[in-house]
């Protein structure tokens, strides 16, 4: 097997409000998008973040058709996490969790999205 390429697949209520939030505050570009999906992409995110209206009837399997965001982080690795703490506040991102240091090295913060996901950027210290 030969992996070409990751994505992550998030049903949310408004793609669209998702898919404007990562582009406004994280740098990714849309890839595509049509009526209840968009892609998104950074090359150096190592994977594509992509938004599907919860609901759609193209969706499959049935079972997973929920909304994402009980339980789950969208995680991404950074280089200065002082820096993107102070310029997304500078923004006014909702921080959910402000910076913390865990003992194992991860220092780390959370935002929320408009439609409640949670993204996490993390520095190993």
């Amino acid at each position: 097997m030969n992996i070409t390429a990751s994505a992550i697949s998030l049903n949310v209520a408004d793609p669209q409000a998702s898919a404007k939030f990562v582009v406004d505050h994280l740098g990714f570009t849309e890839k595509m998008s049509a009526d209840g999906f968009v892609s998104l992409e950074r090359p150096d995110a190592g994977m594509n973040l992509i938004y599907l209206r919860t609901g759609l009837k193209s969706f499959k399997p049935a079972s997973a058709a929920g909304s994402a965001g009980d339980g789950l982080l969208v995680v991404f690795v950074v280089d200065d996490i002082d820096a993107e703490y102070a310029r997304l506040q500078g923004e006014g991102v909702p921080i959910v969790t402000p910076i913390e240091t865990e003992e194992w090295g991860e220092r780390y913060f959370q935002m929320s999205d408009p439609n409640g996901i949670i993204l996490q950027l993390v520095q190993w210290v």
